[in-house]
């Protein structure tokens, strides 16, 4: 029977739950519960999908093709749970579905309110395909006093009443400022953020302080008091060198048995924490460091890239060496064609993903420049499309060569993907249809072939299953011409149409691919590409 623990946040945004969240279930794991994650978010979006990154940031996509908000990232890394469609809803899908129930008459006529119908599909939704596990831990996106959260709240709350404490429990994240001028943290802030949850009829049993030093016993003592919980409920989260260490953290400040002592289970003993020690200890302790180029579009906002520069740390702790990144706008390459010389001071270039034209040329420019220059080079998705773009232009010496994904084009090395096998069902988009949900999204399969570098990497593995997000695919029409010219596609799709993984024979490590492998990696267990990537840029450091 599974225990639910809700976690909310308030005084400011960007306080961390998501790796609060993950950080409680990594605790949870460790003494032996099975856990499970979710996240409730209050935009009115149906899912992140159409959002800018500028607006959202980072859009996870999970095995069965859910495009999903990145702190479900978080949850997977941290625990190694993979996430699913259901552990994401916003408030735009929950609408979505009660007012279809409403068109097809489910509600037999009735008036659709807020109270009881949405609260009540929240309810429904929280405890969905929750009965294998221990713990269900529900992050409620946003901060306690915004008006978008108030129908989650008030779910929660009475699912809380429904199913009493021995299996509901708050946990609130909030901000205890330090005030220079005045020399002093201040709990104001918190008293008054869970005064909030108070008016809403939520006690928190649990609260999180972030704050940016150690909070005095005197102080911990007068948030218990103000906001009527125990002093020993009161948690510093205090800020960390790296977020591998917040799980350790949060166990040394006792976190995991205050929520077990309050389900009343058992906290005797201590937790297996030896990995996540080998981790932090990897991190701050390297015995080297190797320089990455990652030439995008989007590299002022580095949450965009969430999932990428958490998967090439791993590349980093898989070989005990510190990954320093290098975030290049590609237009440079496009404004000043002497600063690619930029990328000659570094051990691997890695083009991530992307939609749209600008910055395409530049990253072309990359690309020729790693293929030239013998530097590991990693193209994932749109990356792996320039690469053969570059290819086609430099190699083949097709001047036309370009994306259909930029406007109508003489020689369409990469076109709209219109039709696919998912399985044995055949699914098909239209170039006219809704942005929302119509790509290639979620777990494929894709075959290796023999001797290919590629196939090393995966341990020679003959067939892989990673998750993509993507629109437009490698034509492959051309994969004869340009495998003549060195270019070969060592990953296909079991049919063989849909061209996965490009690599260069001759080149010390050059692979690209048309999935996402950072979604699946993790700290404790690094996905073998960006393994083999980081492990390439470290010999390359050496040559240097």
């Amino acid at each position: 029977m599974a225990r639910f623990v809700f976690i909310t946040g308030g005084v400011v945004s960007s306080l961390g739950k998501g790796i609060a969240s993950a950080s409680l279930g990594a605790l949870l794991q460790a003494r032996g519960y099975k856990v499970r994650l979710r996240k409730l978010d209050p935009y009115l979006n149906v899912d992140p999908g159409t959002m800018s990154p500028y607006q959202h940031g980072e859009v996870y996509v999970t095995d069965d093709g859910a495009e999903t908000d990145l702190d479900l990232g978080h949850y997977e890394r941290f625990t190694g749970v993979a996430a699913r469609k259901a552990d994401n809803w916003t408030t735009g899908r929950l609408y979505l579905d009660v007012i279809a129930a409403e068109r097809r008459g489910d509600y037999l006529g009735g008036t659709v309110q807020v109270i009881p119908h949405i609260t009540d599909k929240i309810k429904e939704i929280i405890q969905a395909e929750t009965d294998p596990y221990d713990f269900v831990l529900v992050e409620i996106g946003g901060t306690v006093g915004d008006i978008e959260s108030l129908p989650f709240l008030e779910a929660i709350r009475q699912l809380a009443n429904e199913l009493g404490p021995q299996r509901s429990l708050f946990m609130h994240l909030t901000l205890v400022p330090y005030i220079p001028s005045a020399g002093e943290l201040k709990t104001k802030p918190t008293q008054h953020s869970v005064k909030e949850l108070l008016g809403l009829g939520i006690q928190p049993q649990i609260l999180l302080c972030r704050c940016d030093r150690p909070i005095p016993e005197n102080e911990r003592r007068k948030i218990a008091l103000f906001c009527n919980v125990r002093p020993e409920s009161v948690i510093p989260a205090l800020d960390a060198s790296t977020i591998y260490e917040v799980p350790l953290a949060y166990h040394r400040e006792g976190l995991d048995q205050e929520v077990l002592r309050h389900f009343g289970l058992s906290a005797y003993g201590e937790p297996d924490m030896g990995r996540w020690e080998r981790i932090v200890q990897s991190v701050k302790q390297p015995e080297g460091e190797v320089t990455i180029a990652v030439v995008g579009k989007y590299t002022n906002l580095l949450d965009a890239y969430k999932s990428l520069s958490e998967a090439l740390a791993h590349g980093g702790i898989a070989h005990n060496v510190k990954v320093k990144l290098d975030w290049v706008d590609s237009q440079i390459f496009e404004d000043d064609a002497a600063a690619v010389a930029r990328l000659e001071k570094v051990n691997g270039i890695l083009v991530p993903g992307g939609f749209g034209e600008r910055g395409t040329e530049g990253k072309i420019e990359a690309v020729k420049f790693a293929r030239e220059r013998k530097v590991p080079f990693f193209g994932i998705c749109f990356g792996m499309q320039m690469a053969v773009i570059e290819a086609a232009r430099n190699l083949l010496g097709i001047k036309g060569a370009s994306s259909t994904e930029f406007g109508p084009c003489p020689e369409p090395i990469v076109g709209l993907l219109t039709e696919w096998l998912r399985g044995n069902e055949l699914e098909r988009r239209s170039s006219k249809g809704d942005l929302g949900g119509t790509m290639r999204l979620g777990a494929y399969p894709a075959r290796l072939a023999e001797g290919s570098l590629v196939r090393e990497v995966y341990g020679d593995a003959p067939e892989i299953e990673e998750r993509h997000r993507h629109r437009y695919e490698v034509n492959i029409a051309y994969k004869d011409r340009l495998e003549e010219a060195g270019l070969r596609f060592s990953g296909l799709s079991p049919d063989g149409v849909l061209p996965e993984i490009v690599e260069y024979p001759d080149h010390p490590w050059f692979i690209g691919v048309q999935y996402h492998p950072e979604l699946k990696s993790k700290p404790f267990e690094p996905h073998p590409l960006f393994s083999g990537f980081v492990g390439a840029a470290v010999k390359q450091a050496r040559l240097v």
